[in-house]
């Protein structure tokens, strides 16, 4: 009974609010939910099917021909292993540099703490560019190299500057209690600070994780050997190779209808984010919006 009576409305106001605000949330969500199905449905459609139909929800025939393509060169798998690993370790890297920097800055007694953000903001604004970064990764001997993709782009100011305002919303009186009971800085980071921040870290480590993923200009500029090409910069160039562009066509075998191997080249791009969103979303929204107003 108790629950029935939570659903009736003080007015008619109230339930056509009600109302209208659940059809608007249903129609929205179809509109975002509605092209990835059709890009789903597309690349298991049929060459005939794809040419004869504009926008495709149900294949009438199903087929996997742009899959088995795609996977159809074992280059594929290398890429997608060199794109894991610079998602892990990327990941890993950009969050304990990332913590720490934005654990240091959210201290107000920090010497100079002003000045270094000051600098951090200033590199939101500013850049060297294009070419004194490649020049940078070229004197480091990085070229060719899978850390190229990994540590020029290790701290992202923005991402800093949101884990570092979640930090600063962290009450002092429990570092000072940490503190008196003998825990280092260090102590009281891991054993206080980092327990208390997993919304924050989930959420700017899911950024960081898409960012890696997502690897594509910084492959396309300092990775020069095709074998170490991440999945991102391959699924270019099958997608070259189908359309009939020039490109290497060494990296295939067959040349399926370029349609749906691009749209099968969207699905693999993006299932693994797809994948890994629902273990951080409860996490997500407290995450990013404590982290953005706060200090």
């Amino acid at each position: 009974m108790k629950d029935s009576k939570k659903w009736k409305y003080s007015s008619k106001g109230e339930k056509a609010f009600d109302i209208f605000n659940l059809t608007f949330l249903i129609l929205f969500s179809l509109i975002c939910l509605i092209p990835f199905i059709n890009i789903l449905a597309t690349s298991f459609a049929t060459p005939g099917e794809i040419t004869t139909r504009t926008f495709i929800l149900i294949p009438r025939t199903f087929t996997t021909d742009a899959y088995r393509y795609i996977l159809s060169t074992p280059t594929i798998f290398r890429s997608i292993g060199i794109s894991l690993f610079v998602t892990g370790i990327g990941t890993f890297i950009s969050m304990v540099l990332t913590s720490f920097m934005a654990y240091a800055l959210s201290r107000r007694y920090l010497h100079g703490r002003g000045f270094f953000n000051f600098l951090v903001v200033f590199t939101m604004l500013f850049s060297g560019g294009m070419i004194p970064t490649f020049l940078v990764v070229n004197k480091l001997g990085l070229i060719d190299s899978v850390w190229s993709l990994i540590l020029p782009g290790a701290i992202s100011a923005y991402n800093m500057i949101i884990m570092r305002n979640f930090f600063q919303g962290i009450p002092d009186s429990l570092e000072e209690s940490a503190k008196m009971d003998g825990c280092t800085d260090f102590g009281v980071f891991f054993r206080i600070i980092l327990p208390l921040s997993l919304p924050s870290i989930a959420t700017i480590s899911l950024f960081y994780a898409v960012n890696y993923w997502n690897t594509y200009q910084s492959a396309i500029l300092y990775i020069n050997d095709s074998a170490k090409w991440p999945v991102q910069v391959l699924l270019r160039q099958i997608v070259l190779v189908s359309s009939g562009l020039n490109a290497d066509a060494s990296v295939v075998d067959v040349v399926p209808p370029a349609q749906s191997v691009k749209m099968a080249v969207i699905v693999i791009a993006t299932l693994p984010m797809l994948i890994a969103y629902p273990f951080v979303q409860k996490y997500f929204v407290k995450g990013a919006m404590v982290g953005s107003v706060k200090g």
